[in-house]
Parts: C-alpha cells; sequence; structure tokens
C-alpha cells in the first residue's frame, strides 16, 4: 500500500473531491465558455446580422466542446503534455456518445483517462508512442462503455427537474433558482451543472434568476467597499469572488440567497421566463451577459436541446422583454441591496466584510 502511495505521489494522482469536483468541473466549465458558449455567442450574431463569417466561426468553436472541455480537465489535473494533447479525442468520443449528457460523459471520462494517461507517462522508453496510445485508447474504449447510460441518465434527471418545475412551477422555482446561484458562488460550476443536466425551459429561466440575484446582488450590496471595480468585476464576472469574505462571514450570503428565492418563481410563474438556449447560459448569470443572451437566443432560434424538448421559436413581447430585464437586472439590485442595508443595521454584515482582496 505505501509503494502504491508513494507512486500516485510521484504521478501527482490525487483521489479528492478537490481535485475532482472543484478544480477539474471548473476548469470544465472553461473549457465549455471557450468553445460552445463563444460559438453559441457567435452564431447569435450571425443569425441576427446576416454576417455569415460570424455563423461559420461559431459553428466551429462550438464544434469543438468536447475536445475543448476534455483538455481544459487535463490541465486542472496537472497532465505532462502527451496526456493532455491526447485528451482531445478523448473528449470529442466521450461528448459525441453522451448525446445530451455529454458534459458529464467528458467529465468522468477525461478524469480516468488522464489519470491513466498520467500513471503510464514517462515510463517506457517508447513513452511518445505508449503515453497517446493507452490515453486515447482507454479513453475511447471507456466513453464507448459509459457514456451513452451516463447521457441517458443526466437527460431523465434533467427531465425530471424541468417537468417538475412545469408543475409546480412556485416551490420549484425557489428550489431551483436558490440551488443554481449558491453553485454559481461556490468554487463549483453551475455552468457545467446546467449544460449536464440540460437545464431549460422554465427550469433553465428559474436557474438564470438564481445566478443573476447572486452576481448582481453582491455587486450592488458591495458597492460601498469595491465601487465601480467591484460592481463590474462580480456584476460580469462572478460572484465566487466573495468566497473568501463568505467563509469569515456566512451571513452575507444570505441577502442573495433570499432574493434568488423570491426572483425565481416570479421569473417561472410570473413572466413565464424560459431559457430556451443553450442550456450552459442557464447557470451563467450576468457572466459576460451570457444568460440574458441565453434567453434572448432561445426566443429567437432554439438550441437543439429545447427544440428536442418542444420548444419553438418566438416573437418576444414587450412583457417579455420586461420580464428579462427584471429578473435578471433590476430586481436582483434592488431586492438584494434593500435586504443588505437591513443587514448592515442589524449588525449582520459589518463594513469591510463585503471587501474584495
Amino acid at each position: 500500500m505505501s509503494k502504491v502511495k508513494a507512486f500516485m505521489k510521484r504521478k501527482d494522482i490525487e483521489v479528492s473531491l478537490k481535485r475532482y469536483g472543484i478544480d477539474a468541473l471548473g476548469a470544465m466549465a472553461q473549457g465549455l465558455f471557450c468553445s460552445l458558449l463563444i460559438g453559441t455567442i457567435l452564431n447569435t450574431l450571425g443569425s441576427q446580422t446576416g454576417v455569415e463569417i460570424f455563423t461559420t466561426v461559431g459553428g466551429y468553436a462550438s464544434a469543438m466542446s468536447g475536445p475543448a472541455m476534455a483538455v481544459a480537465i487535463g490541465w486542472a489535473l496537472k497532465c505532462p503534455p502527451l496526456v493532455l494533447f491526447s485528451l482531445t479525442a478523448v473528449g470529442w468520443a466521450s461528448n459525441e456518445l453522451g448525446g445530451a449528457g455529454g458534459p458529464l460523459a467528458v467529465l468522468f471520462v477525461a478524469v480516468i483517462a488522464a489519470e491513466i494517461g498520467k500513471a503510464v507517462s514517462k515510463e517506457t522508453p517508447i513513452d511518445v508512442l505508449v503515453t497517446p496510445l493507452v490515453t486515447i485508447f482507454a479513453g475511447v474504449a471507456l466513453a464507448a462503455l459509459i457514456a451513452p447510460p451516463i447521457g441517458a441518465a443526466a437527460n431523465y434527471v434533467g427531465t425530471l427537474i424541468m417537468r417538475a418545475t412545469e408543475l409546480q412551477p412556485f416551490w420549484m422555482g425557489i428550489a431551483v433558482s436558490a440551488l443554481v446561484g449558491i453553485a454559481l458562488t461556490l468554487p463549483i460550476s453551475s455552468a457545467a451543472i446546467c449544460s449536464v443536466l440540460g437545464l431549460t425551459g422554465l427550469a433553465g429561466g428559474a436557474a438564470v434568476a438564481g445566478c443573476c440575484a447572486n452576481m448582481v446582488g453582491f455587486a450592488v450590496m458591495s458597492f460601498r467597499e469595491n465601487r465601480w471595480g467591484g460592481l463590474v468585476s462580480q456584476g460580469l464576472g462572478t460572484s465566487m469572488l466573495q468566497m473568501g469574505n463568505i467563509v469569515r462571514n456566512p451571513k452575507i450570503w444570505l441577502p442573495a440567497i433570499v432574493t434568488s428565492m423570491i426572483t425565481g418563481p416570479i421569473a417561472t410563474c410570473v413572466f413565464g421566463l424560459e431559457m430556451n438556449g443553450d442550456a450552459i447560459n442557464s447557470g451563467m448569470g450576468t457572466c459576460g451577459l451570457c444568460g440574458p443572451l441565453g434567453v434572448w437566443t432561445g426566443w429567437l432560434n432554439p438550441s437543439a436541446d429545447a427544440v428536442a424538448k418542444g420548444a419553438a421559436a418566438i416573437s418576444p413581447t414587450w412583457f417579455d422583454y420586461l420580464g428579462l430585464v427584471l429578473i435578471c437586472f433590476v430586481l436582483p439590485a434592488v431586492i438584494c441591496w434593500a435586504l443588505g442595508l437591513l443587514c448592515r443595521k442589524i449588525g449582520w454584515i459589518k463594513d469591510g466584510d463585503l471587501t474584495l482582496g
């Protein structure tokens, strides 16, 4: 056993929740952002402006989502070069075979293939042949074995959440909005989770509400400490920047969480806000304005996954736009600011508690 531990330490193979559930998942979200999400934005620009180059480049970017996720995971796991580059084939196979659950399949398969590749890396005189061969063969074989059932399971769970939200839009609006908003602020990836579950429709709209409540909420609530730089970095970047402060004083998170529990059911029950763009947008919030852009894209040109679940293009009305602006920007800013002010008055939040380092 001691020899095994020594070998794993030498190969930097660390079986832990942080390595796989935080580092790998977070990196996977960045891979998704740099491929599928950017591709979606470019495709939207192309379809709305008629400029073909946007659509062409967007299509190429979206097609590379599997390899991009796998390489990002390999980078997070500190893979040597031959293993890292071999993960492109593994990511492609896993994403294709996983169908709607492709991102989840990529996560599982790429992690295992990466660790196998690291284990054999530089252990033979013909490393340039052995390492890529073992990594690709093990990864693609594993993808063929487990990616289809993973995809089916993820699709089932996502569909279950979406149907539950349609049947109980109030209670599920609260639950989905709060949970996805919390995931967005934690050092895990709400975008990857939403993509894995294929979260579209009303459930996707509730997820957008929760993410925006955290991002815009923290940006506005901490304005007195962080001024304009904090407003932009949190409102258009990520509320994850507050995690250090949350660890020191968890009460600072209450206004954002309560705000998400208010805006979630308003999104589902009042405005019927649906996310029918790519599911990853459901977990992005106002990061690069991806959440609102995803909703808008879904109105005009629903994603293939959303169409498969019954979505269709619509001509948005002034009421739809009003709901989008209120849910994504106005209500999170007003409600979270007011709740934050209340928490300051009762002493739960003190000056400096929200200062970014």
